[in-house]
């Protein structure tokens, strides 16, 4: 059996395209993995103390907001999965599948028929996300875009018009940390101050949906992000487009999303991929010319 390891991540400086082809199958255990090594994205620190506590609005469910003073896990799990080509839903890591129900997580949604849901993981900018954006208003489909602090505050403009254009836009922490590995009060901190800076930009809530960053996890990070609300995001369908050094191509974005989709899809790109920009119009077009109907998580 083979297995393909698909992490999220970014990467950084983008210089010419790598192209490869899709039905190569790798002849044994592949991992994906993101390291951002190159250039760390910018770390930003908060201006003023968080509180400790935030109150949601009274279009949001009222939640306890404090985490519970547990100790972090000490090991950090990976999501993944296996990929398959028959378009039904892939298998996620078996024993992580009673945490995400117990937990309010998930990676895709099973009793959604012909819906799938288009994500894409903002960390930085590298100039396709307006192209992004123009794409989807004209096939009138709508996104969720999970952004971090780096890029709320260098790119207020493109967050604002993701909100105005009718997108979601959740949360993919404040500064991009293993919240796996970060106490209590830290992963509070890294959900809230995006949650507070985002409200004070656009004048409206974050919805309490995220994304842990690099897909990393554990019992106790799924836990407290929990008990502030939020459902965690992973998802049933990516693959290795997220450094702008070694991208796979048009034709490869393109073929792979066609060759995997399945009911109830959570699609997982990077918008720094020029790969996926290049392939992002077709695949939508073809999708729904198959039935599938682009929606966003309730």
């Amino acid at each position: 059996m083979v297995f393909v390891f698909l992490l999220s991540g970014c990467g950084q400086d983008q210089t010419q395209n790598h192209q490869t082809n899709p039905d190569q199958q790798p002849s044994q255990l592949v991992e994906e993995k993101n390291d951002e090594k190159p250039t760390p994205e910018p770390i930003l620190e908060p201006e003023e103390e968080l509180p400790t506590a935030a109150l949601p609005t009274t279009e949001l469910p009222e939640t306890n907001r404090t985490p519970e003073k547990t100790e972090p896990a000490t090991e950090s799990l990976s999501w993944y999965l296996r990929p398959n080509l028959n378009h039904t839903i892939p298998e996620g890591p078996v024993n992580a599948l009673d945490l995400l129900n117990q937990y309010q997580a998930f990676y895709v949604k099973p009793d959604a028929g012909n819906k799938i849901y288009l994500t894409f993981d903002e960390g930085y900018e590298l100039g396709y996300t307006p192209q992004i954006l123009d794409i989807l208003k004209a096939n009138d489909v709508k996104a969720t875009f999970f952004i971090t602090g780096h890029y709320l505050k260098s790119q207020p403009e493109l967050v604002k018009r993701m909100v105005n254009e009718g997108h979601m836009v959740a949360n993919h922490t404040w500064n991009h940390p293993n919240l796996a590995k970060v106490t209590p009060e830290k992963l509070q901190e890294e959900i809230l101050k995006l949650e507070e800076e985002f409200k004070n930009l656009t004048g409206t809530e974050m919805p309490r949906y995220i994304r842990p960053p690099e897909g990393a996890y554990s019992e106790t990070s799924l836990k407290l992000t929990s008990e502030l609300g939020y459902k965690t995001v992973f998802w049933s369908l990516a693959f290795h487009d997220w450094d702008p050094n070694n991208q796979p191509g048009r034709d490869y974005s393109y073929q792979y999303v066609m060759d995997h989709i399945h009911p109830g899809a959570v699609i997982l790109l990077h918008a720094v991929s020029q790969s996926n920009t290049e392939a992002l119009n077709d695949i939508i077009v073809d999708l729904q010319k198959e039935g599938y109907e682009f929606a966003l998580f309730n």
